[in-house]
């Protein structure tokens, strides 16, 4: 969704505010469900922000990323990776803008950005806002402030990206573990 050569912000903090709770999902290997219909995150990104000028404008959203060039499948207590990951559809389908955005950068400092309305879908037809993943693959959600006050100007405006290896996760139709 952002192009390589976009200029990055400087001094920006993102915090994960229930790190302890994905931790204890992660020590035991987290997956996420999709389905056609969509599924809300669980557990869902809770973030805090610092760093912010207090009157610019600033959009934050959550964009799934591979994390892995394997597909997987569940062999007896442990997943294997088993092949190449399935090629992804444009990152504009696994990307969420937060519905409080843009927001100025006091707004945002002065709450916890919660990302608990995301939905996961594997429905490529979906046109509902909701984030397309495939099935048996590996996820990293990646937090991004921007600094845009139009939607039409995220990919050339600065930002900063963020990811927390404890919330890498499987996209999954039926729970394995």
């Amino acid at each position: 969704m952002f192009e390589p050569g976009h200029r990055k912000l400087d001094g920006i903090q993102v915090t994960l505010k229930n790190a302890d709770l994905w931790r204890r999902f992660s020590a035991v290997g987290t997956e996420m469900i999709i389905t056609k219909t969509g599924r809300r995150m669980f557990p869902s990104l809770v973030v805090e922000v610092s760093g912010l000028e207090p009157d610019a404008c600033y959009f934050i959203t959550l964009e799934m990323c591979l994390s892995s060039n394997s597909r997987y499948k569940f062999d007896s207590t442990r997943w294997v990776a088993t092949g190449k990951a399935e090629m992804q559809l444009a990152a504009g389908s696994r990307l969420f803008i937060h519905p409080d955005s843009p927001a100025t950068g006091s707004d945002w400092m002065n709450q916890v950005v919660s990302f608990q309305k995301v939905k996961l879908t594997n429905n490529s037809m979906n046109r509902g806002g909701q984030v397309l993943l495939s099935s048996m693959q590996k996820y990293i959600p990646k937090v991004r402030v921007v600094k845009a006050s139009d939607v039409l100007a995220l990919q050339l405006s600065p930002s900063a990206s963020f990811t927390f290896p404890e919330t890498e996760f499987i996209a999954v139709t039926a729970y394995q573990v």
